[in-house]
């Protein structure tokens, strides 16, 4: 029995019989396509594709289920807010796969960083390739080397694989991951640029959906984290799923249908069911109504499973206290907006309002001058209070899939940050506070691109308490769980639940909660179902 798709897929292709539940109306978390304006359709929370691992994209069909991507290219621009010289628009840099159109567009900033940004990116894309085999293996299972018996000891010693072919593929780069691990982005950064535009576009990267600035130590992985992805077999590409978010969900779906997996929306579980001897035996729904099964997984976060789900008669204090310390922090607001023509950004005028240019596919980076303004962004957020000028991230899929909204028109998903869940003195969020949050977003993206207020036909705002009471985001962080060093690999969710084993027996995590973490789409659940069916085979 699963929450989510991708794991019933594996099991169902290896014989056993799954159901998967859904709380909501619609399938897939985080991944979805909803109408909430009436003719738009919005990718809700999650909005764009790239850490679906390669394996699972062709184990599960994908393709043949329905999964379209767009490919973005050019993928990231970045507008100034200047004045322009000699009645020229004001400076924006736009970054793409053409290597040469790449350096032209830093150098207008500075011609050594022209010159360093295509190594910089090669020794990237280098240590990442290095540690793609982490993501696609559960991490070293210490416990069962440690104490396991003979069988299962030996079992174990085959975790050690992938760590030691990343360490032999790191080899003389061994010492920049450890950099990379520790450091601030910004240390990182520096050792290879000098421009701020250039600086500040690829910080962006290191402090996304993350509760960290740029100079935070550690802020270097998530910026690694952000180029392990694949799509097309291009590495660190990112894409628009035709239809919206829910495409990789339904493609799922699909697949995990056509292996004979039941698949329930609307059935919100409310406990998991354990018998005398400690074994996970099903789940309960809201209704009451028992499903029985020897095997539950849960793609909830480690809070709601433990802390929610499962008897706390069946864990231990010391458990609870740790999993009632894992790190939740969240700063992003979520905002879709439903527009009736595009946006005219001064440093790139519109030829017209209905053709789109190469940037208007690209994530916009809005507020992105200087590390400076993220860095001020962060520490208004740490005492309480939204950013007054937030880092802003906007995308427009419907600029490359037109079904997502009436001819002419437009959807819009703004990432923003920083923004903390409780309000300065410890105060909720209300309406007023989104609304007036809101409308200082817009307000900044209306001085990039004058009249952009005009344009709105709709739109919702999702605070950090939203994204947690939709999504079931503990905390409204979306990668179940911050992506910091001391919740990563063998500490992911925590040292004693690394292996997707909980301490209930037959209780499985698949979530991003666990090893290789937010946004690496089925990774974990991939790795918990090959868990699953090795520990049925050894009984």
């Amino acid at each position: 029995m699963q929450w989510s798709s991708e794991e019933a897929a594996y099991l169902q292709k290896a014989g056993l019989e799954t159901v998967v539940l859904e709380r909501r109306h619609v399938l897939g978390g985080a991944a979805v396509s909803e109408e909430i304006i009436p003719g738009f359709r919005f990718s809700r929370a999650s909005y764009l594709l790239s850490l679906l691992r390669p394996h699972i994209y062709k184990d599960l069909q994908l393709q043949k289920h329905g999964l379209k991507v767009y490919m973005r290219d050019p993928h990231a621009f970045t507008p100034m807010l200047e004045e322009g010289v000699g009645g020229r628009p004001p400076r924006s840099l736009l970054l793409g796969s053409d290597s040469e159109k790449n350096m032209q567009e830093i150098g207008k900033f500075s011609e050594k960083d022209a010159r360093a940004y295509p190594v910089f990116q090669s020794h990237l894309e280098k240590i990442a390739r290095a540690i793609s085999p982490l993501l696609d293996a559960p991490p070293v299972d210490v416990a069962a080397i440690n104490e396991g018996s003979l069988r299962r000891r030996v079992a174990a010693l085959k975790t050690l694989r992938p760590l030691l072919q990343c360490g032999l593929q790191l080899g003389k780069n061994l010492p920049d991951f450890y950099q990379l691990l520790t450091a601030p982005a910004m240390k990182v950064l520096n050792c290879w640029f000098e421009s701020e535009p250039l600086k500040a576009t690829l910080a962006t990267d290191a402090v996304i959906g993350a509760m960290v600035s740029p100079r935070s130590p550690g802020s270097g992985y998530v910026l690694l984290h952000h180029v392990m992805g694949e799509l097309e077999k291009e590495r660190g590409a990112w894409g628009y799923v035709e239809g919206g978010m829910g495409g990789v969900s339904d493609s799922i779906a699909s697949s995990a249908r056509a292996h004979g997996a039941s698949i329930f929306t609307e059935k919100e579980v409310t406990q998991v069911l354990v018998n005398q001897d400690g074994c996970a035996t099903g789940i309960v729904l809201k209704d009451g109504f028992e499903i029985h099964s020897k095997v539950v997984l849960s793609n909830a976060t480690p809070h709601v499973t433990f802390g929610q789900l499962t008897p706390q008669s069946t864990l231990t204090p010391d458990f609870l206290k740790a999993v009632s310390q894992i790190d939740y922090t969240s700063p992003v607001t979520k905002i879709n907006v439903a527009v009736d023509r595009l946006p005219n950004f001064l440093a790139a005028p519109n030829r017209s309002d209905s053709l789109p240019g190469p940037h208007h596919q690209c994530s916009i980076h809005i507020n992105c001058e200087s590390v400076d303004v993220l860095e001020k962004a962060y520490q208004e957020c740490k005492h309480g209070r939204p950013s007054t000028r937030p880092m802003v991230e906007v995308c427009i899929p419907s600029v490359l899939d037109p079904t997502l909204a009436p001819s002419g028109c437009h959807v819009i998903s703004i990432f923003s940050q920083f923004t903390p869940y409780w309000l300065e003195g410890g105060r909720a969020w209300t309406e007023n506070d989104k609304e007036k949050y809101a409308d200082s977003v817009f307000n900044w993206i209306e001085c990039y691109a004058p009249g952009f207020r005009s344009t709105i036909v709709g739109k919702e705002v999702l605070a950090p308490p939203d994204l947690e009471r939709i999504f079931g985001l503990t905390g409204g962080n979306i990668f179940h769980g911050a992506m910091s060093l001391d919740q990563l690999y063998l500490a992911r969710p925590l040292p004693s639940v690394s292996s997707y084993r909980s301490p209930v027996k037959g209780l499985y995590l698949c979530g991003s909660g666990c090893h290789p973490g937010g946004g690496v789409m089925g990774a974990a659940g991939c790795n918990a179902a090959l868990m699953i069916l090795a520990d049925l085979k050894r009984g």
